[in-house]
């Protein structure tokens, strides 16, 4: 059987074809690992202009360079990627929990 895109077709024991909806999270699964990270990333870059504007270079000795030294946390900008990739992260765990929620109000599930 053809599957569509809400459906899957099952089939169950006395070759009888089920069809069972697909929920939220599978069918969205890259728009919320991509859409999730980038907008993170988005915020977290904002939040690291704003600690530059605050703090200036602050304690850190060492800007960080290219590289892989731009990602080690103890340069300044280390900490920032850090940040940047922590909101990525947050935010695709937030967008996650968000739909996962939705998927059960729209079809009447408890999670």
């Amino acid at each position: 059987m053809k599957n569509s895109k809400n459906l899957n077709f099952l089939d169950k024991t006395g070759g009888k074809w089920e069809m069972q909806r697909r929920t939220i999270q599978s069918r969205s699964f890259w728009i919320i690992i991509i859409a999730g990270f980038v907008t993170g990333m988005g915020n977290g870059s904002v939040f690291g202009a704003a600690l530059m504007c605050w703090m200036g270079r602050g304690g850190f000795e060492d800007w960080g360079g290219m590289g892989w030294d731009a990602y080690v946390p103890t340069t300044f900008n280390g900490f920032m990627n850090f940040w940047i990739l922590a909101f990525g992260f947050v935010f695709m765990l937030m967008l996650a929990l968000a739909l996962k929620r939705h998927d059960a109000i729209e079809n009447g599930r408890r999670s």
